[in-house]
């Protein structure tokens, strides 16, 4: 029964990583993932830890919802790879996550429009603006993922809106007089992933395997040098 559905949430898109298993609505664990250490060396492991303690093994999950960025661009990868590999394994749903969707999710009650952000480099941003009518109601987006210089989008902030995100760490002075989310809720939650993730699967909606891909925008700089060459 998709109600009861088995599930497992990978968060890699920031610093610290996230991994749970949750059965329907109820998140069981949630593992954070050593920020010392790379997602690669401590995601597998975390994993296995989760599963054992639940006695599940992988074939008893029915579902895997993947924050697809934008993010760590080595983060994503591995993340985005291992939900993969596991759902080419087990057969189970592949449900990627929009990672700005799920910061959004965390808003404060009060909250009408919110900008998410996250840091794209050469004084940019990635940068989406979300909206609601009233407190109760579901966040909408109210346009597309896109980079933007820093002190062009900050001009277009309405007095009452909102900034989320990890784009704010750095930019605290420049950001003074706005209104910002809590630290703690400006990374995305496991909770909140499995949230939409469960959305989309109750509405039928799955990724393909060979299609999911890293929500990017635009290259690595490591690939952008590769290019030059």
């Amino acid at each position: 029964m998709i109600d009861d559905a088995q599930s497992l949430v990978l968060e890699t898109s920031c610093s610290t990583g996230q991994v749970a298993l949750a059965r329907g609505n109820t998140i069981l664990a949630v593992r954070k993932l050593d920020e010392a250490r790379r997602h690669a060396r401590d995601l597998i492991p975390a994993l296995a830890e989760l599963l054992e303690a639940q006695n599940w093994n992988a074939r008893d999950l029915d579902a895997v919802f993947v924050s697809r960025g934008p993010g760590s661009y080595t983060g994503l990868r591995i993340g985005i790879m291992t939900a993969k590999t596991l759902a080419y394994a087990t057969g189970c749903a592949l449900v990627g996550v929009d990672t700005f969707s799920a910061i959004a999710l965390q808003a404060p009650a009060e909250a009408l429009q919110i900008d998410v952000t996250a840091d794209a480099q050469k004084d940019e941003v990635y940068v989406q603006r979300f909206h609601r009518s009233f407190p109760e109601e579901e966040w909408a987006a109210q346009g597309p993922l896109t980079i933007q210089a820093f002190d062009s989008w900050l001009g277009t902030v309405a007095q009452n809106g909102w900034i989320s995100g990890p784009g704010i760490r750095g930019n605290e002075s420049r950001l003074a007089g706005h209104l910002l989310v809590d630290a703690a809720l400006r990374e995305p939650r496991a909770e909140s992933i499995h949230r939409l993730g469960l959305e989309r699967l109750y509405r039928g909606e799955t990724d393909n395997i060979n299609a999911l891909e890293p929500l990017y925008l635009r290259p690595s700089a490591a690939e952008e040098q590769q290019a030059k060459r």
